[in-house]
């Protein structure tokens, strides 16, 4: 009778794929961020790294990804745009919009697998808007409402200014991403995690 060893349920790979989406989302940050038309709130590259994180990684590599990430910058590790970095990061009114980067790009990477082994471009867009749109929007207005003590209407016209750059990224994130799972099947989530299952 032979015994068979457990078939890794974390393999090393995923380790590598988790490490290298945070480090990109965190060297997204380093041209800076934008305050514009007066909003506490910045402008930064960082939810493209997001977005693109959740489209090639998946729901759940994605999600630690970011997790990876949000865990440094409160370790106190400058990494988001603007040096930011520790505790203080979590008390101010971008803190909904970082916080919403978890579930953002979890959505974004469960509608890409959805796709199967062949997600087109346009659900790719749909999947970068729905996550890496919509969802940190849905948490970011309300807690920049709360902490800054604006009523909610004007905390989500404030973000409009948001808007145009993000649908940009979100089209920008789906194109990249398309073009990287043509060249690197194993990009694609679906085709990814059947490839880790087969063993």
């Amino acid at each position: 009778m032979t015994n068979e060893s457990p078939r890794r349920r974390f393999p090393t790979g995923d380790l590598a794929r988790i490490s290298v989406f945070a480090a990109l989302i965190a060297v997204l940050g380093l041209p800076g961020a934008l305050n514009v038309f007066g909003n506490a709130v910045p402008i930064t590259l960082q939810t493209f790294g997001v977005m693109l994180a959740g489209a090639i990684l998946g729901s759940w590599r994605a999600a630690l990804a970011v997790a990876v990430l949000i865990l440094l910058v409160a370790a106190g590790l400058p990494l988001l745009a603007g040096g930011r970095g520790g505790l203080g990061v979590f008390t101010g009114p971008s803190v909904g919009f970082l916080l919403g980067w978890l579930p953002g790009a979890a959505l974004t990477g469960w509608i890409v697998e959805r796709g199967g082994s062949n997600p087109g471009i346009v659900r790719l867009v749909v999947a970068c808007l729905a996550g890496g749109v919509g969802v940190i929007y849905l948490f970011g207005i309300p807690v920049q409402a709360a902490v800054t003590g604006l009523p909610l209407a004007q905390a989500a016209l404030l973000s409009l200014a948001f808007v145009p750059g993000d649908v940009a990224k979100a089209v920008l994130a789906a194109v990249v991403a398309r073009g990287t799972q043509r060249a690197y099947p194993d990009a694609i989530p679906a085709v990814h995690s059947e490839r880790v299952k087969a063993g």
